[in-house]
């Protein structure tokens, strides 16, 4: 035990961090929703679900990176430029929905709680920030190129207009970019409390991304039951109300890739 102990701490934090979530990992990969996206039928309205759960969740966190940009912990591993997702997503929002995409967006009150974590680390724990970084962005920069593609051929699109999100113009080089942000990573100075801090961080990342993803599916149950009892009117954010059962599987499924997929390949 104190073997395990002795080679757990010597481990880097990177190395640490997909230790301690290798059970939601396999947990998110094994469910009917994980299963289901894996099939390629992403449809339009899913993803622009997805997409305004992910405003909102990179809109609260590149604020709290840019606020705490000077912390010892944070100042590593903060590369805005190269990937910074909110103004990508903005992009591909004002695709689908035009220039009102803000008065279009729906997202479930998970992911609003995800929002208020993020806002309360970053106030009170900024270290702990590394921790939603490096499972949100190397994720998306991992399994950014196949989801991507699977998204442009489920959808039917004829370019990549409206899969921003998925592209990293700055990054020449996946690989050689996660090797450096994991490199600045493992440098960052953390006293063992601040570290297991970190490590419990993570797991709480990746399951507040499962509460977003049961969030939508509970949203979307709820709308199937309104456009079965009623089919008259469509106002603002309708397309929630007309998707069905098969639908929301499918959306689930594409948040949870974004997650967990790209994670495997870090």
């Amino acid at each position: 035990m104190d073997a395990q102990k002795t080679h757990t701490a010597e481990m880097d934090l990177s190395e640490q961090i997909k230790k301690v979530t290798l059970d939601s990992h396999m947990r998110a990969e094994n469910t009917e929703l994980m299963l289901s996206f894996q099939k390629g039928q992403v449809t339009m309205p899913q993803y622009k679900m997805l997409l305004s759960s992910l405003h909102a969740i990179y809109q609260t966190l590149e604020e709290e990176l840019e606020r705490n940009s000077k912390h010892p912990a944070v100042e590593p591993i903060y590369f805005p430029v190269e990937l910074a997702r909110l103004e990508s997503i903005e992009k591909d929002l004002e695709y689908f929905y035009g220039p009102g995409w803000k008065e279009m967006m729906v997202v479930p009150a998970a992911t609003r709680r995800y929002c208020e974590r993020l806002r309360q680390i970053g106030k009170e724990n900024p270290e702990f920030l590394v921790a939603h970084a490096y499972t949100r962005y190397l994720g998306d920069l991992s399994g950014g190129q196949v989801l991507g593609r699977i998204a442009q051929k489920s959808m039917g699109l004829k370019s990549s207009e409206g899969l921003s999100f998925f592209t990293f113009p700055s990054i020449s080089s996946p690989n050689l970019f996660k090797q450096l942000y994991r490199s600045r990573m493992n440098v960052v100075e953390l006293s063992e409390e601040e570290r297991n801090g970190v490590l419990e961080e993570a797991v709480r990342s990746f399951e507040h991304n499962i509460q977003v993803f049961e969030g939508v599916q509970k949203m979307l149950s709820v709308g199937e039951e309104q456009h079965i009892s009623s089919l008259s009117g469509y106002g603002k954010n309708t397309w929630v109300r007309s998707m069905g059962a098969p639908l929301f599987r499918m959306v689930v499924g594409m948040f949870v890739a974004i997650v967990t997929l790209g994670i495997w390949m870090l």
